[in-house]
């Protein structure tokens, strides 16, 4: 499901910085006098992005001045791509990497919000393998897409010594991890775990990266820097009318949400959303440790996530990270 976004990652920069970079205008206003925001999602419609629609469905863009059209993902929507070429004017950024190919490649794109704390990526194993920590599947086999290979895994390899020669081509289904114990494969903790339960009768073992120390962001948006320059107001209305919406998606009502997403993607089931979204709450996805400040992000964050990229040879030394964010539209926490 989810996890073909991810074989954007490794070519995102090079898309973008092939890519057409022109100026777009001011995105228009209206018949109602709205400020029109096309804003691209990483995947098709999902309870990942419930806070989105959320906000579309009960009006918290709308009574913020924008008419948010969301333009939905999938295998052939390459956000970075769109927004290089001005097709939309936000968009969303599924992890950290992402944000920093669009920096290094100085495409005009930056991220203003992070409406995912922890990055949902987990690794799965079987339950009776001895395997209780991320530590112990050294050695074993994982099962892991191209583009995992240049992300996620860099950090693990820096922190517990795997190597490549226990990458094995993830193919995008689990018949290879169900047909072997001694296999591990990448995931999301909101898809993954539930469909191999499913399928298989049985519980996996679940490791969140985000839970042994992995720093990096998730589902971040990202808007066009004319935009920023141009309409600041704007920018700052739909991070505070989508956090509204992911407030309300987690803790209020959810069924307004759930039928836009199952109109725009009617292979999502009701019971698939409903186990998502209460992984988002449990594991705090969304929220981390500052619920009252929905899309934080910290310098101390973006540096660190930086500085571990560098150090596995990603990112040049003099490479300028922070030019990748913007905290001016969100509020630092408070020590």
């Amino acid at each position: 499901m989810k996890i073909l976004r991810h074989v954007a990652i490794a070519l995102a920069a090079l898309v973008c910085a092939c890519s057409p970079r022109e100026e777009a205008a001011d995105p228009a206003a209206g018949a109602e006098g709205l400020t029109t925001i096309r804003f691209a999602t990483d995947w098709r419609a999902q309870a990942e992005h419930g806070g989105f629609y959320q906000a579309l469905a009960t009006g918290e863009y709308e009574k913020r001045g924008l008419k948010v059209e969301i333009v939905q993902g999938g295998p052939g929507v390459n956000v970075p791509q769109l927004l290089a070429s001005g097709a939309v004017d936000m968009g969303m950024g599924s992890n950290s990497f992402i944000v920093l190919n669009l920096a290094q490649e100085k495409v005009p794109v930056t991220a203003v919000a992070a409406f995912m704390q922890k990055d949902p990526q987990v690794l799965i194993a079987h339950p009776d393998q001895g395997i209780e920590t991320i530590a112990d599947l050294k050695g074993h086999p994982i099962l892991l897409s191209d583009a995992s290979v240049t992300a996620f895994w860099v950090w693990l390899k820096a922190k517990y010594g795997f190597t490549d020669d226990q990458v094995r081509k993830y193919t995008f289904n689990s018949a290879p991890f169900l047909a072997d114990k001694r296999v591990a494969q990448q995931g999301y903790v909101t898809s993954e775990p539930y469909t191999i339960e499913k399928e298989a009768g049985f519980a996996p073992k679940v490791f969140l990266l985000a839970d042994y120390g992995y720093p990096g962001y998730a589902t971040m948006v990202l808007a066009r820097n004319p935009l920023i320059a141009e309409n600041p107001e704007a920018v700052r209305a739909f991070v505070e009318a989508t956090a509204a919406g992911w407030r309300s998606y987690l803790h209020g009502d959810a069924s307004a949400a759930d039928a836009l997403i199952r109109a725009d993607n009617p292979e999502m089931s009701q019971d698939v959303l409903d186990q998502a979204r209460e992984k988002l709450k449990s594991y705090e996805i969304v929220e981390g440790a500052h619920p009252d400040q929905l899309g934080l992000m910290t310098d101390e964050r973006w540096a660190e996530f930086y500085q571990m990229a560098r150090d596995q040879g990603v990112y040049p030394a003099d490479m300028d990270y922070r030019s990748a964010y913007t905290l001016d539209f969100v509020q630092p926490a408070q020590p």
